[in-house]
């Protein structure tokens, strides 16, 4: 266990999230400076000393209308390197969404592998760990850093959501592809385990190749229950609409979606449409834009408690 002191560190577009973070540790973000000159550079500095503390820089990392994110990248990596110029004993980024997780291999000629890049960037900064908040692949990215890296999983959060439900009704939780089926059969046992009945699992087939996607074929029984779609994001919507209207034409009576991250790019208004009878996300972004009829329908759970169970449990060597 470490008896150095701890700081809380967040770039202005994550102060609010990070606020929320400290304030489960009965601490308070630590001041910055953020100076943004008429040529666009920036000047990012501590307004504490951070000599020997372990700093917790709280940023996540998507883009919105308020910055993109390149130059939330740009700024993180100025903030790390200044930290460890100012003699902070560590640095651990605490990503609630990573940046690029997603491009974490080659599927053409000369690809490039961004994730990799990313944390080479990072690294070079003088990070000392990373944590992160369901990524895309864990494995790669675990395999992209050369510091330690945590994964965040929200299986549990999602699962003490929806426990009522599958009490209630007969549950079949749905991948809307393969690629994430080994997410969807956490999620499935965590909540089998907190609603204390079986849970069924299913997935929708999908190929992509080309900018274009083929198949939608559902493996898994969905008629006449609850069903619910759960993905590590939602961007345009277009996969989980197609999932839902497979699980419909199956004879389900109710339909959920779930993602940790909801980008919402293009507002994804399909997924407010009857098909679907609620989407549950996350705080881990601040949508790029805001859906039609998602007051209704949409429900946002809070992950700075299980964020700041992370540090603590880091602190404590456990």
């Amino acid at each position: 266990m470490t008896a150095r002191p701890l700081t809380i560190l967040a770039l202005q577009d994550s102060h609010d999230y990070a606020q929320g973070v400290a304030t489960h540790l009965a601490l308070s973000p630590f001041p910055l400076e953020e100076r943004r000159f008429e040529d666009g550079e920036v000047k990012i500095r501590p307004l504490v000393d951070v000599a020997g503390h372990d700093v917790h820089v709280v940023q996540s990392l998507h883009g919105d209308g308020a910055a993109s994110v390149h130059d939330r990248l740009c700024r993180l990596a100025f903030l790390i390197a200044c930290l460890k110029d100012n003699d902070a004993a560590s640095v651990t980024l605490t990503a609630p969404y990573l940046c690029y997780a997603r491009k974490d291999r080659r599927t053409q000629p000369f690809d490039p592998v961004t994730m990799r890049y990313v944390a080479t960037m990072l690294e070079a900064m003088g990070v000392d760990r990373v944590m992160a908040l369901e990524v895309h692949n864990p494995a790669a990215a675990e395999n992209a850093f050369r510091r330690p890296f945590i994964h965040l999983e929200t299986a549990g959060l999602f699962a003490d959501h929806f426990r009522g439900l599958a009490r209630d009704l007969p549950v079949t939780v749905v991948s809307p592809d393969t690629g994430g089926a080994k997410r969807a059969e956490r999620f499935r046992q965590a909540l089998q385990a907190a609603a204390g009945r079986a849970v069924d699992s299913g997935f929708v087939e999908k190929n992509r190749s080309g900018g274009f996607i083929t198949g939608g074929a559902l493996m898994g029984d969905v008629k006449d229950r609850a069903v619910i779609i759960l993905d590590d994001m939602i961007s345009t919507g277009a996969t989980m609409v197609r999932a839902a209207r497979a699980c419909r034409l199956g004879g389900a009576r109710l339909v959920h979606i779930a993602a940790t991250h909801g980008l919402f790019n293009g507002g994804a208004a399909t997924l407010f449409s009857d098909e679907v009878d609620s989407v549950v996300v996350t705080n881990s972004v601040t949508p790029v834009e805001r859906p039609p009829l998602s007051d209704r329908k949409l429900t946002i759970l809070d992950t700075s408690p299980l964020i700041a169970a992370a540090i603590r449990r880091l602190r404590a060597g456990t």
